[in-house]
């Protein structure tokens, strides 16, 4: 009886201790997000960030505590010939990857660990899936989302994309929507979404959607989104998400129900922020 008291006793206090570190942790991600984000920082985004600029005045509090949140959970690691890491960089990574966080019900990319960023665009020798590069030997990249914890980034892409917000192009969203599309761990197209019964229809409107992209790409015709959304559904929501944010009055024009699944599931309108 006694062993079994111990065991007992142990198995409370481990209990105990878990709910006090995760009152602890949750205390400190309150403070986070309750402290307001500098006006240098905010200056920063005004001048180098056009889609913030644009971001409705009652969103960017909301923005601006998830950024605090993400800029101090989130390591970030200078890679290749990228001498340190500035305030600027995470700034500007946090800026556009919470943008993706205001509908409330994604955490803070709480699988993330890790963010690295590369100088430029680097190689590497396996595919984002562990494949071979698509060169057999190779392949440059710009960004690659991993299931195991880390974003790569190239540093001069961030800083184009996000100074560029209406060419559809943009590595931070891109990459992080893959973060968001890999929460259950599949990285397949199909995000989380807010209820079960809300799946029937963004499957079919995604479906149609990707299948008539892939269409056009083939066919060598114009499209709304980047080609590179034809490669398989994860990379199709990824693309339709930077189109969502940067191109949104071509995307609703061309693909409305598109549009507003992506609307409903980001809880947000850009189309009218313009």
């Amino acid at each position: 009886m006694t062993a079994l008291y111990i065991i007992l006793a142990c198995g409370a206090l481990a209990l105990l201790l878990v709910a006090v570190r995760d009152l602890a942790r949750r205390k400190a991600v309150r403070t986070l997000r309750e402290t307001p984000l500098s006006e240098s920082s905010v200056a920063v985004l005004e001048e180098h960030v056009p889609v913030y600029r644009r971001l409705p005045a009652d969103l960017r509090p909301k923005l601006h505590s998830y950024m605090q949140e993400f800029m101090a959970t989130k390591v970030f690691e200078a890679c290749g010939d990228l001498e340190e890491i500035t305030d600027e960089m995470r700034l500007l990574v946090a800026g556009q990857a919470c943008l993706l966080l205001l509908n409330d019900r994604n955490g803070c990319f709480d699988a993330l660990g890790s963010i690295l960023l590369y100088p430029n665009a680097y190689r590497t020798r396996e595919s984002l899936y562990g494949e071979a590069g698509f060169d057999g030997e190779n392949d440059v990249r710009l960004g690659e989302s991993w299931d195991t914890g880390s974003i790569v980034l190239s540093w001069h892409h961030v800083r184009h994309g996000a100074s560029n917000d209406r060419d559809g192009h943009n590595v931070v969203i891109h990459e992080f929507a893959h973060q968001l599309d890999q929460i259950d761990g599949w990285a397949d197209g199909l995000p989380v979404l807010k209820k079960r019964s809300l799946y029937p229809e963004w499957q079919r409107v995604f479906s149609a959607a990707y299948e008539r992209h892939v269409q056009r790409t083939e066919d060598g015709r114009r499209t709304v989104m980047d080609s590179y959304g034809a490669t398989n559904p994860a990379e199709f929501f990824a693309v339709a998400t930077e189109t969502f944010f940067e191109k949104p009055r071509v995307l609703k024009k061309k693909y409305a129900e598109l549009y507003d699944q992506l609307a409903t599931f980001y809880a947000l309108d850009p189309l009218s922020w313009d």
